[in-house]
């Protein structure tokens, strides 16, 4: 706990590097407007890595995406602003925003393979923001890339500069993703889902190499993640997203030692633990709610084991307790039996 509590000093001095306030993203569909981020606030601060946990659906890649204006229609920003660095990404021009995206904001998407240009070798895919960006010529660009390569873990990396994505595995293609990301030495890397198409030992390599990265770099990390494992292993700070809200934050030891929100815990309870032996996994009962038909009382209500009369009335407003640990919960209020 007292580690804890040095950490959180040291974060609570860092400057402020990015803030999402109030962030609303829709996606207009026949059927009705998807509210897939509704109202969404946070800060990542220089240096930190801050997880983005829940299920499918939930807002995690939209968030992300909404950061890097990278939003097609039928989806559209529709209100609040998002800050990095001091400057609203929201009121960038287009010109401004290709100076940030692949510069300050480095990005690795969750599907390696369908990401990378199959016709380009990954040398090419690796020089390109840096001739864009950093203005190096063909060779300097090249002979960068190939110290980028060696960074990432990957041998004979003079040869794999030449390789196209389909003759290279799939944890060599994610660790080509990371160099690209990484290449202009960017102040915030966001991580979607870096870790789910690869087996356990490759996951564990990406984690470690993305910590070693982050602290040689000095660089925020933003990592989109289902797995509480890798929350628990790579995290300073975690938000909690469901129904495209926020319903818990604070930092990964309150998180994890006292969850307060309700959908928390079952995210917590679900998580296979080595050594503790059960007939059965938990799982939470229900289903996430439609996007489109979102309710006017709390989300997470029918799921709920703990649901009380006032879960059924209105959304809670969230409350911070005096470790700054956020909940949108009737349960943490002030006054509510616990």
């Amino acid at each position: 706990m007292a580690t804890q509590l040095t950490e959180r000093r040291k974060a609570e001095k860092r400057q402020t590097l990015v803030e999402f306030k109030d962030l609303q993203t829709i996606f207009e569909t026949e059927a009705g407007t998807i509210r897939a981020v509704n109202g969404v606030s946070f800060q990542i601060r220089e240096g930190e890595t801050v997880c983005i946990v829940g299920e499918s659906g939930s807002g995690k890649s939209v968030t992300a995406l909404s950061l890097m204006r990278l939003i097609s229609p039928p989806g559209k920003i529709v209100g609040g602003e998002i800050f990095f660095d001091g400057k609203d990404v929201l009121k960038l021009s287009e010109r401004e925003m290709r100076h940030l995206r692949g510069n300050q904001v480095g990005m690795i998407f969750q599907e390696p393979m369908t990401s990378l240009n199959p016709v380009l070798t990954v040398g090419e895919q690796i020089m390109e923001p840096l001739m864009e960006h950093r203005l190096m010529t063909k060779s300097e660009a090249r002979k960068q890339a190939i110290g980028l390569i060696e960074q990432v873990g990957i041998p004979r990396a003079a040869e794999i500069v030449d390789a196209y994505p389909h003759e290279l595995s799939g944890g060599m293609r994610q660790r080509i993703m990371i160099a690209i990301a990484l290449s202009c030495d960017p102040k915030l890397l966001i991580a979607d889902e870096p870790t789910t198409a690869l087996d356990v030992t490759i996951q564990a390599q990406i984690l470690d190499l993305l910590r070693k990265l982050k602290e040689e770099r000095n660089m925020a990390l933003m990592l989109i993640t289902h797995d509480l494992g890798v929350v628990a292993e790579m995290a300073d700070y975690v938000i909690v997203m469901y129904g495209g809200r926020i319903v818990e934050e604070g930092y990964v030891l309150d998180i994890f030692r006292n969850p307060r929100h309700p959908y928390t815990e079952g995210l917590i309870k679900a998580k296979p633990v080595i050594g503790r032996r059960t007939e059965r996994l938990y799982t939470i009962p229900g289903q996430v709610p439609n996007p489109i038909n979102l309710p006017n009382h709390c989300y997470f209500a029918d799921r709920c084991p703990y649901v009380m009369p006032a879960c059924l009335e209105r959304y809670p407003e969230t409350t911070v307790d005096e470790r700054g640990h956020k909940t949108a919960c009737f349960r943490c209020a002030e006054g509510a039996e616990r």
